[in-house]
């Protein structure tokens, strides 16, 4: 047994080392070269990545067409970046709404073509499309797209526009005629599911040993409210942050429940346990409900929350009152717990994102939860030579400072995610960033 745990750990270790750094943001752009490079054009034709648009290793799939009379219209920002000329042929501004990550990423190539060119604007000639001038299923109808050109109209420029917007980070770019320069990048949620699913640090989490705890401030050792997969209530043992961002202020989906009344802030690839529409909560959640991405999640479904009846605490599903989208919070965190699932701001909620299969996401982080157990047995509890009680078994070195668990994206979350990338196709795999397979 000994000889089996110190195997494994050398085999954890060793992926510890070939796992890269990832930042929470996707795409490129984040963080710093170590060393500049010198720019190339793109040539006519040329697409980066070298990859089909609506596929998972660039802008990932067409999710529907976004109008002014539909929910999702709320997910369009105007932009009214003064360095930026819109050519806005139709006179509706239609031009200027584009979600906040094409936004962002449009910005940045807007500063980076007056460095480029002084006294040259970036123009855009196309973005959001209300009117049907695309071919189907064009990212044009979801805001996800642009065709750009500069100020100048000088096609001498076009090679070099599109390598300028491959820096500035669009998710896929394609010199795609001698007129201009399409780029597009990946669905919002694609954002919050490179960076798995989060809590603002404000959530709560119930304690065994009664009261309640900030999800920012658990630490291993810790036992918090959970749920099995039969939907009994049971305390489970806090393992680690998937995810942790201190100095995140991150957008968040809130979902409030109409009776009992609860809120919730999570981020759109996060888990969150819908319940089927034969459950009367009679005896908790029947086995295997729906875990739905928390942008998936409609007013009407109803989720599990914890009711107190009868001296009894149990689950109940309550009705979803209402879906907020973009409401913004200081902090990310992921907890992790031994079973999965967790109770936060009284709401069960799953401890996985990105992929929309809770069972299948528990399974792959069985060797981890394994390695934990084995670690607790090879460092358990040793007693004080002075005979003055026990003292706590070791913690890793930035916890025994009391700086609490590392930060980051944890790199067992990133090693399963490029498992996923290699092995699941796109038909699979959410175009947001991991798989999409509804219960």
């Amino acid at each position: 047994m000994l000889l089996l745990a110190r195997c494994l750990l050398v085999v954890l270790a060793s992926s510890l080392l070939v796992c890269p750094g990832l930042a929470c943001g996707p795409g490129r752009g984040f963080g710093k070269r170590r060393h500049p490079k010198k720019l190339t054009p793109l040539a006519y034709k040329q697409f980066i990545p070298n990859v089909a648009e609506k596929t998972l290793g660039a802008s990932g799939r067409y999710e529907g067409k976004i109008t002014r009379n539909s929910e999702r219209f709320k997910e369009l920002t105007p932009n009214y970046n003064p360095d930026i000329i819109f050519k806005d042929e139709e006179n509706t501004g239609a031009d200027r709404l584009m979600t906040q990550r094409c936004k962002d990423k449009l910005n940045a190539l807007a500063i980076s073509v007056m460095n480029q060119w002084p006294g040259v604007k970036l123009r855009v000639t196309e973005g959001w499309d209300e009117d049907g001038h695309h071919s189907e299923e064009s990212l044009h109808y979801e805001g996800r797209a642009v065709d750009i050109t500069t100020s100048d109209r000088d096609r001498s420029k076009y090679g070099m526009l599109a390598r300028l917007a491959v820096e500035a980070g669009f998710d896929w770019v394609y010199y795609e005629s001698k007129a201009h320069i399409h780029c597009s990048v990946k669905a919002e949620n694609s954002v919050a599911a490179k960076s798995g699913g989060c809590f603002p640090g404000s959530a709560t989490v119930h304690l065994e040993q009664g009261g309640t705890k900030l999800v920012k401030d658990l630490r291993p050792g810790d036992r918090v409210l959970a749920a099995d997969d039969q939907g009994r209530l049971l305390y489970s043992d806090f393992l680690t942050f998937l995810d942790r961002d201190e100095g995140a202020k991150k957008v968040f989906y809130v979902i409030e429940t109409r009776e009992p009344r609860e809120r919730l802030l999570l981020t759109a690839a996060h888990l969150l346990f819908v319940a089927p529409h034969n459950d009367s909560g009679a005896a908790g959640p029947a086995p295997g409900p729906s875990a739905l991405f928390a942008s998936r999640v409609r007013p009407g479904q109803r989720v599990y929350v914890v009711a107190e009846r009868g001296g009894d605490r149990r689950l109940l599903p309550a009705a979803v009152h209402s879906v907020t989208l973009r409401e913004e919070a200081a902090g990310a965190y992921a907890p992790l717990t031994a079973h999965g699932t967790i109770l936060i701001n009284r709401v069960l909620a799953s401890c996985y994102a990105v992929i929309e299969e809770h069972g299948w996401a528990h399974r792959a982080f069985a060797p981890f939860r394994l390695a934990h157990a084995l670690l607790a047995a090879l460092t358990p509890a040793r007693t004080d030579a002075g005979g003055g009680g026990s003292v706590p078994a070791p913690q890793p070195a930035a916890e025994a400072r009391g700086s609490g668990p590392a930060s980051g994206i944890h790199w067992y979350s990133q090693l399963l995610y490029q498992i996923g990338t290699w092995l699941l196709d796109s038909e699979t795999l959410h175009p947001l960033g991991m798989a999409v397979k509804s219960s």
